[in-house]
């Protein structure tokens, strides 16, 4: 389970005491506040805190001390022209903090967007708890043969059962280990930044993650997307969710300039334009390379 009852009961108080403020509220986003939304077999993402809404986000674009005479369409409408036009700092105005629990090999993966502000739960003064992720058998898949950091065919039958049987198994021993080498009887036993080297790359960890919309909209750009890793996809798929709630002008623009748009190089569009003039284009004489042209293929036939 991702939460205990301690913390569930956490969450339920803090819910159950809302204060007054004159800071911009978000409605869509007070729904999620201090919620936990499960991800993977132990993982989840709850928002902690949050500062603006869209309304802050077209009145940092048009620098006014407020409202004005301006209609929701006309904020609607400039979100759309901030994103189409790439205009990055006017998001930058929002920002939300989120708790992320998550396997450490998606934690490596996550912390490459160096754009945030990170706070990561230490193993070298606390104990993890004893969580891995194992995947469910429709999520193991064997090496791609096409992509050196993709997933070919799902593994099935009996390779899917040892596949999983190893990773339990492996999960378990050195947790077991972990324990021992912490506290032996009669024996001080290993200091906790040491024994914690000997657990797997699947075990969880938990993170305060703060980051503005911008940064958070290039974040879920790439691991929202079909092609990204499924572990870290989930994550983003949620926070996608989240954020729709939280501004939903500005992730409207985003889905349709970013997540369902798309970009074109210079000889991508020089490729097209030669194709509705009715010439023949082929890799060959289009000046991309192989993946290049697999890509602009799978995007336009």
């Amino acid at each position: 389970m991702p939460l205990t009852p301690e913390q569930q009961a956490e969450i339920d108080e803090l819910r159950a005491s809302p204060r007054p403020t004159l800071r911009a509220v978000s409605e869509g986003m007070e729904g999620h506040l201090y919620r936990a939304h499960p991800v993977l077999d132990h993982g989840l993402v709850r928002v902690i805190d949050y500062m603006g809404d869209d309304g802050a986000i077209t009145q940092a674009a048009r620098v006014s001390y407020g409202r004005g005479t301006k209609s929701v369409s006309n904020d609607e409408g400039l979100i759309r022209y901030l994103m189409r036009h790439w205009h990055s700092t006017p998001f930058e105005m929002c920002e939300v903090k989120f708790h992320v629990k998550l396997p450490v090999f998606v934690a490596r993966q996550w912390i490459r967007h160096r754009t945030a502000n990170v706070n990561e739960y230490s193993a070298r003064y606390s104990i993890l708890d004893r969580e891995f992720y194992i995947p469910a058998p429709e999520h193991l898949a064997a090496q791609s043969t096409v992509n050196n950091q993709g997933r070919g065919q799902v593994l099935e039958g009996d390779e899917a059962a040892r596949v999983l049987d190893i990773l339990r198994e492996d999960a378990m021993r050195s947790y077991d280990h972990y324990e021992a080498m912490l506290s032996q009887e009669g024996q001080q036993g290993l200091a906790r930044e040491l024994a914690r080297m000997n657990l797997p790359a699947n075990v969880y960890t938990q993170w305060y993650w703060k980051v503005d919309l911008h940064n958070l909209f290039h974040f879920l750009r790439l691991r929202a997307d079909a092609h990204a890793q499924y572990e870290i996809r989930t994550y983003a798929e949620t926070m996608c969710g989240i954020v729709k709630d939280w501004v939903p002008f500005a992730y409207a623009a985003f889905e349709d300039y970013r997540l369902g748009g798309m970009q074109l190089s210079a000889r991508g569009v020089e490729a097209l334009k030669r194709r509705l003039a009715g010439e023949t284009v082929t890799q060959e004489n289009s000046g991309m390379s192989k993946g290049e042209w697999r890509e602009f293929e799978a995007a336009w036939g």
